[in-house]
């Protein structure tokens, strides 16, 4: 089915029934909706690649993101890719996965061939390469995270250090004072945040920060496990533990299951 025959069905142009199917705004509405409902009767479905050469846009988002083990484990992550996947097919738009292998950004490559429209760029530093890198090049993107950069840009993200510092709250509303905390160590800008919303936690509280009770460790259920177990053995171990994971809260859980430290009585646990 082509063009010809819905502008021959409903006595116009070639031309009109094309920038109506395209969305150009100097086509009365009227005119559009009676060249949509024709189309759809007759199932005509648009060349895409034709219609993206003369529109001049791709029609597809590139996902940049660190291509581990934990990344593809974090729920929240693939969450949220879902949710953005099916919002683009909702207007016909695809989304490519780019395995992130900084510092050669091979999202540069997607750039010079011309095969994305825009970027979203997951798992953020505090000081990310790639955002100053993407505008250096002056291309659109969103950061899921925020980073320090000169100039404005697009970012979603959590307000991780109010988080982090709401836990400690409750915890403390609890009873608790000698409260331990479980991160990842890598750069990631959520991870230097919610690390800070715990010692901002405890500062407001007027606790000490102990060196022995803030972990960096690997991103986990192992370590989660280890370092929980390592924490119940100190000559004056925690009553708390807060995690910023699922692999550390599932490791830390499991310890004090094994410790006979989890319920009423033991060890209270719990993530931001």
């Amino acid at each position: 089915m082509s063009l010809k025959a819905i502008a021959k069905a409903l006595d116009l142009s070639v031309t009109t029934v094309s920038r109506a199917l395209n969305g150009y705004g100097d086509v009365a509405q009227d005119t559009r909706q009676r060249v949509e409902a024709e189309a759809e009767r007759l199932g005509y479905r648009p060349n895409t690649l034709a219609r993206r050469l003369k529109m001049g846009k791709i029609d597809a988002v590139g996902l940049v993101f660190p291509f581990n083990n934990y990344t593809l484990s974090n729920s929240t992550l693939m969450e949220m890719i879902g949710c953005i996947s099916n919002e683009l097919v909702r207007h016909e738009i695809d989304l490519l996965l780019v395995a992130d292998d900084a510092p050669h950004h091979a999202f540069t490559r997607l750039i010079a061939s011309k095969r994305v429209d825009a970027l979203i760029v997951a798992h953020t530093l505090d000081n990310d390469p790639r955002l100053h890198e993407l505008q250096r090049l002056n291309f659109p993107f969103l950061a899921l995270g925020r980073s320090q950069l000169v100039k404005d840009y697009a970012w979603f993200d959590f307000d991780n250090r109010a988080g982090s510092q709401m836990a400690v709250d409750y915890l403390v509303a609890l009873g608790h004072r000698k409260i331990a905390y479980l991160g990842e160590n890598n750069q990631q800008s959520f991870i230097s945040q919610r690390r800070q919303g715990y010692l901002d936690g405890l500062a407001s509280h007027q606790l000490p920060q102990r060196d022995d009770y803030l972990c960096s460790i690997t991103p986990s259920r192992r370590a989660g496990y280890l370092t929980t177990q390592a924490l119940l053995a100190l000559a004056d171990p925690p009553t708390a533990i807060i995690t910023d994971c699922n692999g550390h809260g599932e490791g830390a859980a499991m310890a004090l299951r094994d410790a006979d430290k989890l319920g009423p009585g033991g060890v209270f646990s719990g993530g931001v």
